[in-house]
């Protein structure tokens, strides 16, 4: 801990639930350089969102090295920094492997997971963002890209519906789980505020973040 924080926070959450821009508001915070998904720099996922069968295991690989290069980087960051900040973790890439990828690919992505995957750090804290699937839609649809037009409520459920028993199993971290569909912890600065001082007097183990019941 650094001023009453992890040293190390990772965001998670389904697409659109606002773990990028919960992640860029407290590295504001902190003044610490952040570590981010780079969703834009694969070039199968637009071909990915138009046909998911016939893209989905090089839209998988792709993702799977960028992040394990993402945290080789993190590994060699300074961490006398005041916090370190990434909007993902690497076991959310096999959490959508499982939603995309047929038994004999997620055979193949499973093996190479496992030799690529093995040094990385556990977080101090998982901070998990939950919003309903219709929520979710509406904040995709509302930024504007491109290739996100094809993605489906069918399929955000199941990603949903993946982090929900990912998450329910987890114990390798401390967690805070967050709903996000009734407050804005993004633009306004009350809900934000609260935030960190529930994550400065946070309890180990799993933990929930609710505004309304504050």
């Amino acid at each position: 801990m650094k001023n009453d924080f992890p040293d190390y926070i990772v965001i998670e959450g389904p697409i659109g639930v606002g773990k990028t821009a919960l992640a860029k508001r407290l590295a504001d915070t902190f003044n610490t350089e952040l570590m981010l998904e780079s969703p834009t720099d694969n070039p199968f996922l637009p071909g990915f969102y138009e046909d998911p069968q016939a893209a989905a295991l090089q839209t998988q690989l792709f993702f799977l090295f960028q992040r394990a290069k993402q945290i080789a980087m993190l590994r060699q960051t300074d961490m006398f920094k005041p916090v370190q900040i990434a909007d993902f973790f690497i076991e959310k890439d096999r959490l959508f492997a499982g939603v995309t990828l047929n038994n004999a690919e997620f055979e193949l992505y499973q093996q190479v997971y496992d030799r690529i995957t093995l040094e990385a750090p556990i977080p101090d804290l998982v901070i998990y963002l939950q919003a309903p699937t219709d929520v979710l839609l509406k904040r995709i649809l509302g930024r504007g890209i491109d290739y996100e037009k094809y993605i489906d409520e069918k399929y955000l459920q199941r990603i949903a519906n993946a982090y929900i028993d990912f998450f329910y199993h987890y114990n390798s971290a401390p967690l805070l789980i967050v709903n996000t569909a009734d407050f804005d912890l993004v633009n306004g600065s009350r809900n934000y505020n609260l935030l960190l001082e529930y994550i400065k007097k946070l309890p180990p183990g799993r933990n929930y973040f609710n505004p309304k019941e504050l």
